[in-house]
C-alpha cells in the first residue's frame, strides 16, 4: 500500500500543477462568471481545471471514481473515490486576490487517505500535500503541528464568522475569544497550512463542504493534529463543519462548543 499511496500522491501532484497551469492562464485575466443554483459564482477556469485534473487522474487510475465542484459525482461507489475542487475560493479568484486553491484529496473506502492543497497565487506558491503514513509538507519541506497545550497560549483561527454567529454556541466562543490569546480569522487554505506547519493551534470553522476540507483533513492529520465536525463527529461527505486542532488542545476546546447543534447550525439547517 506504502508504494501505492507513493504513486496516487504524485499523480495528485502532477494533477494540481496541470490545473495550475490553467489559473495561470486566468488569473487577472477577461472571463464571464456564472452563478449557480446556490448564488456562488462559478468561471470557465473552474471548470477547466477540473477538466485537467479529472484527465491526470483517469488516465493513471481508469477505475477511480470522482466527486468534483464542477462536474459532479462518477462512480462514486467505487473503492478509490477522488475528492475535487479545482478552484477553492473562486469569488477571491474573481476579485484577483490570492486566497483561493486547489483541493485534491483520495477516499479509500470512506477513509481518506491522500491529500493536496495548492494555493498558485499566494506569495511564490503554497503546496501542502500528505499520504496516510507518509507525513505532511510544506513547499517540500516536512510539517508538524504545534506543542501549546494551553488556551491562554493558542493562537485559534475562525472561519466562516457569520454562520458560527448564529449558533447558540457563539456566546461559549465569545468566551473563547477572550480566553485565547489570540483570535484571528485566517480563512480557507491558508489556516490549515498555518495548523498543520505549527504556526496557529486550532481551527473552529462552519458553513463549508467535503470538497473544502477533505485533502486539508490528510494533511492536519499527517502532521500531528486532529480533524473532526465541530460536534465532535468523524469528517465525511456530508461534514459542513471543522475543529482542527493540534491534538493538545481538544480536550480544553470542547466545552466551548458544547451549545452546537451539527443538525440545527448546520447550512440550511
Amino acid at each position: 500500500m506504502a508504494e501505492d499511496l507513493s504513486r496516487y500522491l504524485e499523480t495528485a501532484i502532477e494533477a494540481a500543477r496541470a490545473a495550475e497551469a490553467v489559473i495561470n492562464r486566468y488569473y487577472h485575466g477577461d472571463f464571464e462568471v456564472e452563478r449557480k443554483a446556490d448564488a456562488s459564482p462559478v468561471t470557465i477556469a473552474d471548470v477547466e481545471c477540473e477538466r485537467a485534473i479529472k484527465r491526470v487522474l483517469s488516465d493513471a487510475f481508469p477505475d477511480h471514481g470522482f466527486y468534483g465542484e464542477e462536474l459532479g459525482r462518477e462512480s462514486i461507489d467505487a473503492d478509490y473515490v477522488w475528492l475535487i475542487d479545482p478552484i477553492d475560493g473562486t469569488k477571491s479568484f474573481v476579485r484577483g486576490y490570492p486566497f483561493f486553491s486547489t483541493q485534491i484529496a483520495l477516499r479509500h473506502q470512506g477513509e481518506l487517505i491522500v491529500g493536496v492543497s495548492n494555493a498558485p497565487a499566494f506569495g511564490n506558491g503554497d503546496m501542502a500535500w500528505a499520504a496516510r503514513g507518509q507525513g505532511a509538507f510544506l513547499n517540500g519541506e516536512p510539517i508538524h503541528v504545534s506543542a501549546v497545550d494551553e488556551i491562554a497560549e493558542a493562537s485559534l483561527s475562525l472561519g466562516n464568522i457569520a454562520a458560527l454567529g448564529a449558533s447558540p454556541a457563539w456566546a461559549k466562543i465569545g468566551e473563547l475569544a477572550g480566553d485565547a490569546h489570540r483570535i484571528r480569522g485566517y480563512g480557507d487554505f491558508y489556516h490549515y497550512h498555518l495548523l498543520a506547519s505549527g504556526a496557529i493551534d486550532a481551527i473552529i470553522e462552519s458553513d463549508l463542504n467535503i470538497l473544502d476540507i477533505a485533502a486539508l483533513t490528510v494533511i492536519v492529520r499527517e502532521a500531528g493534529g486532529d480533524v473532526t465536525e465541530l460536534g465532535g463527529g468523524p469528517i465525511d461527505l456530508e461534514s459542513c463543519t471543522v475543529m482542527a486542532t493540534n491534538r493538545q488542545l481538544r480536550p480544553q476546546l470542547v466545552p466551548y462548543l458544547a451549545a452546537w447543534d451539527e443538525q440545527r447550525d448546520a447550512p440550511g439547517g
